[in-house]
């Protein structure tokens, strides 16, 4: 109990912490990994910078405001009674299509612009963290080709 009280000190956007409060625990503690994952991933890559925790359309969102590096990565647990949640990624993008060539069979993806997870699977780290890095270069990339 201590690390979920621990957990929800780390934010600094109230309204965020607001709405991890509001997850079934068990969908929140899922989300709260696929949220420690896009930290992670961020320290990795050098010339991303500060990771912003914000809320867009309702969805614990993450920016790069700093380097401006990266698109919007944005979580969730999918609506209704569903134990399901998602990580996803801006539409117009071409991500989705990459990791669909990348992992055709270790993700399952809808549309162009999610990642899907049922609560009782276990994450696929490593190739979820390759996603979440294509993201949070996708701008810097861009300028490169």
């Amino acid at each position: 109990m201590a690390q979920k009280k621990n957990q929800f000190q780390k934010f600094a956007n109230s309204d965020v912490a607001e709405t991890f409060s509001d997850y079934s625990p068990s969908v929140r503690e899922k989300l709260f990994r696929l949220r420690e994952l896009i930290f992670e991933t961020a320290k990795e890559i050098q010339g991303v910078g500060r990771i912003e925790e914000v809320l867009k359309w309702g969805q614990p969102s993450y920016i790069t405001p700093e380097s401006k590096s990266g698109t919007t990565i944005r979580i969730d647990a999918l609506k209704g009674e569903s134990k399901e949640y998602a990580i996803f990624f801006h539409c117009q993008t071409d991500l989705i299509s990459r990791f669909r060539k990348l992992y055709p069979k270790t993700f399952h993806f809808e549309g162009n612009r999610s990642i899907i997870f049922s609560e009782n699977t276990k994450l696929p780290e490593k190739e979820l963290k390759q996603c979440i890095s294509f993201a949070l270069i996708y701008h810097s990339d861009k300028k490169k080709k």
